[in-house]
């Protein structure tokens, strides 16, 4: 288990195992906050526990997914689907860059997905999670 908090501790996330790869992308959202991914199914790999109210979304242009972070620190936590899949479930997302313990999540290798302009991963280029923490 992986878990992970914003920065005053109002919003916690838990992510079941350890994800085979951290996403970092280049969309208009995701390349302001700087968030690296992971993923799975609301409550059911990843759950989100929150202090009543402190838990905000912003859903994008396109409305498939919301992002949430929290009102009070400001950390972008995680997204969630807004549609779920045809068995009822909902994607979701945790920032890995809020992981309680750095050292669970330094070797995830890293994808990078061009949510920019193709709309698809890119190569392999070798790099995991702690070559993105500077």
């Amino acid at each position: 288990m992986i878990r992970g908090s914003c920065h005053c501790g109002s919003i916690h996330w838990d992510f079941d195992g350890v994800p085979e790869s951290a996403t970092a992308c280049n969309c208009t959202a995701c390349r302001r906050i700087g968030a690296l991914w992971a993923y799975d199914w609301d409550n059911e790999g990843i759950r989100i526990r929150a202090v009543p109210g402190l838990l905000a979304g912003y859903v994008r242009q396109n409305g498939e997914l919301a992002f949430h972070f929290c009102k009070s620190c400001g950390n972008t936590t995680n997204w969630r689907g807004l549609t779920p899949d045809k068995d009822g479930r909902t994607r979701i997302a945790v920032n890995l860059r809020l992981a309680d313990n750095p050292d669970e999540v330094a070797r995830i290798p890293i994808q990078h997905f061009d949510g920019l302009e193709n709309w698809r991963d890119l190569p392999d280029d070798g790099k995991c999670v702690a070559d993105l923490w500077f």
